[in-house]
Parts: C-alpha cells; sequence; structure tokens
C-alpha cells in the first residue's frame, strides 16, 4: 500500500504543472556513501523508505565518479536502478578542519564553491530541504574534496589555512559534478568522524590499495610495528561508528515526512 501511495505521489507531482516543487518527502532519493560502515545504520532505515536507494560509491573521486555514472544509467530491472532520482545525497565521514566542530556533528553543503563559479547554472535544490536538515540537527558548512586523506592536525590546519573549509573529504565534488552534467540536484551531508585537532593513529593513505581501498596485509605489518597503537585504532573504530549512527539519525529525519 505505502510503495502504490508513493507511485501515485510521483505520478501526481509529474502531471502538475511545471513551478510545482517537491518536498522531500515525497522525492526518489540516491544516497551515497564511500565506505559500508558508513552505510551500515542507515540500510534498515531506507528499508522502511520507497524511493530511497543506499550506493556505496568507493574512496575518492574517481571511484566515487564512475559509481555514481554507473548508478544513474543502469537500466530499469537492475537492482542498483536509482529510479531516476529526484535528489542525490553524498554522505559520509569528513575529517574536521575548522576546530569549532566536534565528532559527531553533521554538517551540510548545498552548493560547492567550486560548482558556484562555473557558468552553468546550478540544479534546483527542493524548496524545503535546508529546513529539513536543519531542524533534523544538521549545520550548513563548506568541504574541501581532497586527493588524500588528512591525517595529522598540521596537515587539516594547512588545509583550512589555504581553503577555508570547514571539513574535508575524498568523493563529494565528484559526484556533484556528474549530478549537473544530469541536471540532478545533489547535496552534501557529512558527519565529523575526527576532529581538527586531532591525529589519526596510522596514515591510512600508506596503507591504500591502489583502487583505495584498506590492504589489510600492510595493515597487520604496520600494528606490528607499532602494537602500541592498536588502542588508537579500537577508539577510532568506537568513534566512526558512533559518527555512523548520528549521520543515519540525521538523514532519517531528513527524509521522513
Amino acid at each position: 500500500m505505502v510503495t502504490i501511495f508513493h507511485e501515485f505521489i510521483r505520478w501526481f507531482a509529474a502531471s502538475t504543472p511545471k513551478w510545482h516543487i517537491k518536498t522531500v518527502c515525497c522525492m526518489s532519493i540516491l544516497i551515497c556513501f564511500a565506505l559500508k560502515e558508513e552505510a551500515a545504520p542507515f540500510h534498515k532505515i531506507a528499508a522502511k523508505h520507497p524511493g530511497v536507494v543506499p550506493v556505496i560509491v568507493g574512496i575518492g573521486r574517481a571511484n566515487a565518479e564512475s559509481s555514481i555514472r554507473r548508478a544513474l544509467t543502469a537500466p530499469a530491472n537492475s537492482p542498483d536502478h536509482p529510479a531516476a532520482p529526484d535528489l542525490v545525497i553524498t554522505c559520509g565521514f569528513a575529517g574536521g578542519l575548522n576546530p569549532k566542530y566536534q565528532l559527531g556533528d553533521v554538517l551540510f553543503e548545498l552548493f560547492p564553491g567550486e560548482l558556484v563559479t562555473s557558468p552553468i547554472s546550478l540544479p534546483v535544490l527542493p524548496a524545503d530541504l535546508t529546513a529539513k536538515l536543519t531542524a533534523a540537527g544538521a549545520q550548513a558548512a563548506t568541504f574541501f574534496c581532497a586527493d588524500r586523506i588528512a591525517t595529522t592536525v598540521a596537515e587539516k590546519q594547512a588545509l583550512r589555512a589555504a581553503t577555508g573549509a570547514d571539513a574535508v573529504e575524498m568523493e563529494s565534488a565528484a559526484i556533484h559534478a556528474v549530478c549537473r552534467e544530469r541536471s540532478i540536484p545533489c547535496v552534501t551531508v557529512r558527519v565529523i568522524s575526527d576532529t581538527a585537532g586531532e591525529n589519526l593513529p596510522l596514515d591510512f593513505n600508506v596503507l591504500a590499495k591502489p583502487d583505495r581501498s584498506l590492504d589489510f596485509q600492510k595493515l597487520f605489518w604496520a600494528i606490528a610495528k607499532a602494537p602500541w597503537k592498536i588502542s588508537a585504532l579500537l577508539a577510532l573504530q568506537k568513534k566512526t561508528t558512533s559518527a555512523a549512527q548520528q549521520l543515519a539519525t540525521v538523514l532519517e529525519k531528513v527524509i521522513s515526512p
């Protein structure tokens, strides 16, 4: 019955004049995560919302671009078909650059700076999106899309000074660019998983495979050489699990009526 009602809403919206603006809760939404760990708490939530499709895009711009293009061109009978989404949300973890943001803070950005300066017109976002995000507890901020993980306080400070951004991540710029090509509205919603004043216990850049996924053999040897870092890694896992849950909580509020 819910699915029938959802399809009726989509038909009704398509049948109204072009000035009709959809609300977030009545849209088909593709929600992108780099890692399955980021998406884990949200999967059960998404299952309750017809039209909401989570997708794992992988780490970094190249993986994100190829994955979002594949998802947006999947055949209609494919389980990955996003039903020509009305909105794409690029989600996951972000490193803090602005010291005012704390672990678990959820931030959002509607129009990335690098796209705003382009002469191509931006897709029209749902009129109630900012209000829904703010009411859900998310804060407006700016992101920098980097090519590597910022692992030290010094690196985060340098990025903050160079870009003025509040947080850093690695996929959203590519997803926004593809969505803009197709005139699909897109928004970044990310949760702080490590703050501006926090060093990560290991340099995960050197522990990555060519496809940017974690090389567990390299991780094993890194831990073997520095076993005292195990406690810090366990603490990081606990923090990221909590951050992922907080992100899922905010997303649920955004997509709910």
